[in-house]
């Protein structure tokens, strides 16, 4: 229950249109801190509707590959220069995004990452680690201003920290390797 609550505070706060203007000001605060929180919001909620629902979630996502693969596609498509240039100009857009990243990705991700054996959360993290380093490359070497409503020197800054981001989850994978999981 303090999960659901500290989620639809958490979720309310990011609605208030001056955290909106802050987060959305440059591309950095709006992908590397904005959407991740809309996704922790979910999370926190996801703990109170997966237990209120647990029948219908054992039945769509009993493997928790369903519900992966769901968040797989919202968070690539979420990653491309458009769909960010698209949320600021485009008021339906927007509004998927504040509704995309905490239902369609938060819930699933927090009912489908207990479901998921070591090999699959292995699986998921590292198609991630590709993508970030792509995305990082992108953003960091592009002669050009991909996003039209941030400076080029904003997307570069956001380039490493795509990178930076894929490097934490190699050191993750990496450290979990020496770790002795015999007691699990």
């Amino acid at each position: 229950m303090k999960g659901l609550m500290y989620g639809i505070i958490l979720y309310i706060v990011l609605l208030l249109p001056s955290v909106i203007s802050l987060m959305e000001k440059f591309i950095v605060t709006h992908m590397l801190l904005q959407m991740p929180l809309l996704l922790i919001s979910g999370v926190l909620i996801g703990d109170f509707v997966t237990k209120k629902c647990p029948s219908f979630f054992e039945k769509w996502n009993g493997s928790g590959i369903p519900g992966m693969t769901l968040v797989y596609i919202v968070t690539m498509y979420w990653m491309l220069p458009r769909a960010m240039d698209e949320a600021l100009l485009i008021h339906f857009v927007n509004v998927f995004k504040y509704v995309s990243f905490p239902f369609l990705v938060g819930i699933p991700l927090r009912d489908s990452w207990p479901r998921l054996s070591g090999l699959a959360k292995g699986f998921v993290i590292f198609n991630y680690i590709p993508m970030f380093g792509v995305m990082a490359w992108l953003y960091i070497d592009a002669p050009i201003q991909l996003c039209n409503n941030y400076l080029e020197s904003e997307q570069k800054i956001l380039g490493w920290g795509f990178f930076t981001l894929m490097f934490c989850m190699l050191f993750y994978i990496l450290q979990n390797v020496f770790i002795d999981h015999s007691a699990e």
